[in-house]
């Protein structure tokens, strides 16, 4: 195993030890690992954070969650390589490199909240020069969570109208650029004035400030017939309005719950209403499979280095302040994406 130098026994982590809200995060120094064959010893650089890790945390999301022993929470990391585990091609001590995910749930193999992480060397990719360390924390995993809902459910194309939920979040702003770039005309909604410039600025070419003025009724304005498909991150407070928001044999698309879990829906609902059609997506499907992960990832880059997509960083926060970022990713005030720096 090769060092660039002599690395520390212990390093600064997230963990928590019961589900609950933010405060349960406490920053302590834990053991630094030993990369094993066919891993690579990161020190991170920056570390996304992600509305998975507040879901994990909370033990409320997912389904066939144990209780906690002493679990270092996050799934998106970027830094440098330190040192290599056996069997280890491709790399060497001093690569920039990122990772999304192990392959599995998202509330499994978690440890991004780190100083210092051993990863799977087949998980990782090199980061280009011209993406920094602490934009790739913005932009991969959301870049990711676009992609799965573009290739996967409905793929925008001229003549198309959308509406994005969330316009103004980390995976909002990309999906308004994403889409705009594939000609579709996109409505999005956001909860304040700020918000809608920001959105207006990437993409979104009708922002509706929907804690201000009906959905349905605003959508329909713009939209008579009612718009292609939704792609909803909010949950709870837009899906049911969303399906009268949707032509006929339009498409509905929940991939998130900042404003609580998504209410029930009737199928006879979904005929009386037009024929619709709802999914459901789970980012860990669309990158289980290593060649599924590095395609998308490979998708997602060649669409930043054409200068088509680009994150927003809307607050970079110590390490150490995991549960502000946390309470701040909760309350709804964040724009783009929150990441932690060691």
């Amino acid at each position: 195993m090769a060092t660039v130098k002599r690395l520390p026994s212990a390093a600064p982590a997230i963990v928590y030890r019961a589900f609950g809200g933010p405060d349960v995060l406490r920053c302590e120094n834990v053991p630094v690992p030993l990369p094993l064959p066919g891993e690579v010893l990161l020190r991170h650089t920056a570390i996304g954070v992600n509305f998975s890790d507040a879901n994990a945390r909370s033990g409320t999301f997912y389904r066939g969650q144990r209780e906690p022993g002493a679990v270092i929470p996050g799934n998106e990391g970027m830094g440098e390589i330190v040192a290599l585990g056996d069997d280890v091609h491709g790399f060497k001590v001093g690569d920039r490199v990122a990772y999304v995910g192990m392959g599995g749930a998202f509330f499994e193999n978690t440890g991004a909240y780190s100083t210092y992480r051993a990863v799977p060397a087949a998980r990782l990719i090199h980061l280009p020069d011209e993406l920094g360390d602490i934009e790739a924390a913005g932009l991969l995993m959301k870049g990711l969570t676009a992609s799965g809902l573009i290739n996967r459910f409905h793929k925008p194309q001229a003549g198309d109208t959308v509406l994005i939920h969330a316009a103004a979040s980390g995976v909002g702003l990309i999906l308004c650029q994403w889409a705009r770039h594939l000609g579709a005309r996109v409505i999005g909604t956001v909860g304040s004035g700020q918000k809608a410039d920001i959105a207006s600025k990437h993409g979104c070419e009708h922002p509706i400030l929907y804690r201000e003025l009906p959905l349905v009724e605003e959508v329909r304005k713009l939209c008579p017939e009612g718009v292609d498909a939704v792609y909803d991150g909010v949950g709870k407070d837009t899906l049911l309005p969303s399906l009268d928001c949707l032509r006929s044999f339009g498409r509905l698309i929940n991939y998130g719950n900042a404003s609580g879990a998504p209410p029930a829906i009737d199928l006879l609902t979904l005929s009386k209403k037009g024929s619709l059609s709802v999914s459901r997506f789970a980012l860990g499907d669309h990158v289980r499979e290593l060649d599924d992960y590095h395609r998308a990832l490979n998708e997602v880059l060649d669409l930043y280095a054409a200068g088509t997509i680009r994150p927003l960083i809307g607050t970079v926060m110590p390490l150490s302040e995991a549960a502000a970022a946390h309470r701040l990713l909760e309350s709804g005030k964040s724009i783009g994406t929150i990441v932690l720096v060691p």
